[in-house]
């Protein structure tokens, strides 16, 4: 089911209601007398005492204070729509509300607050009142909370060369999240050429599945990060955010959960997209595998001279991961 997110704008602030708008927010709570200037920026549905939904007749306000005011909260979600507050964020009363099948709006102040709220009792609230910092916070928020992410263009590149470098510090990613097949990290040597490195989601007989992993490469490799960053593999630590890919280009966010770096044998990869040539060094082991136009994950210790494997250029050069036009050549 949709979750419903609501955007507080009070005091009115032309810029969140566009960002909201454009972040595909449900609705926005604006001050009295501005319902016809926010639907002059888009259709959006207002609430305000003079919105499409009324404060006070359609939406309540509810501060909750203790464990006895949720018998009259559910209660008036019978007739009304009702934001909870709460003096002291806790989940404590969403689950309890939750239980009794009342639909309630949680207010919530971040994104932290608001994945939570959707995430109780493994179903969560339905809808949330989101009141951001500022456009900048809404946005972000927004663009998680909607699944909305980009999309990258992924291009085939045919492999040229496979060559054991010999050994040098590996970097596996541990994420939060549980990788589907035909997902992974986008990893190379250019910030430029990034190779689609599958997740080790796939059983083989000697180890066993880890969806949440991507072994990506060595210490000095590039990935991508949101906001159309790149980093360093070494520079990653527990809490950061990749960006995960699948084969279609369809990208989300993963948290990475702690980083491991040992010693391996290391593999060049190198391949061409036209006339381009690009390149990567991933370990030499079978369980490595880049990613074939058809989602299939393909062991480096099989790839072979014209195989046809997924990778993400671009022409621009980059400063400290933020994309900038300069010429710059990395070889």
């Amino acid at each position: 089911m949709k979750k419903t997110i609501w955007v507080k704008v009070d005091p009115w602030d032309k810029d969140l209601v566009t960002t909201a708008l454009e972040g595909g927010a449900d609705g926005v709570i604006i001050p009295e007398g501005y319902a016809d200037q926010a639907r002059s920026l888009g259709r959006i549905l207002t609430i305000s005492e003079d919105g499409d939904l009324q404060i006070g007749k359609d939406v309540v306000y509810y501060t909750v204070c203790s464990g006895e005011d949720e018998e009259e909260i559910a209660q008036l979600a019978r007739d009304r729509q009702v934001i909870l507050t709460c003096t002291d964020w806790t989940v404590i009363p969403l689950e309890n509300l939750i239980a009794r099948g009342a639909k309630v709006i949680a207010e919530v102040q971040s994104l932290t607050e608001a994945q939570t709220a959707f995430a109780i009792l493994e179903k969560g609230v339905d809808h949330i009142l989101y009141v951001p910092a500022d456009a900048a916070d809404l946005k972000k928020a927004l663009s998680v909370l909607t699944g909305q992410t980009e999309t990258i263009g992924l291009e085939t590149a045919e492999i040229t060369e496979l060559r054991p470098v010999g050994m040098g510090d590996r970097v596996c990613v541990d994420t939060c999240t549980e990788m589907a097949p035909g997902q992974g990290m986008l990893v190379g040597n250019s910030s430029s050429a990034l190779f689609l490195v599958h997740a080790e989601s796939i059983s083989n007989p000697y180890v066993a599945p880890r969806p949440f992993r991507v072994n990506a490469g060595p210490v000095h490799a590039y990935t991508r990060v949101p906001g159309g960053k790149t980093r360093y593999l070494s520079e990653l630590a527990a809490g950061d955010e990749v960006v995960i890919v699948d084969f279609q280009g369809k990208t989300s966010v993963g948290v990475v959960g702690r980083l491991k770096i040992e010693k391996r044998p290391l593999m060049l990869v190198r391949a061409k997209i036209g006339d381009r040539e690009i390149t990567t060094i991933v370990q030499n082991a079978e369980t490595i595998r880049l990613t074939d136009p058809d989602g299939s994950p393909v062991s480096v210790a099989v790839l072979k001279a014209g195989d046809r494997v997924l990778a993400a250029t671009e022409d621009s050069g980059r400063h400290f991961g933020m994309k900038i036009e300069e010429t710059i050549t990395e070889k």
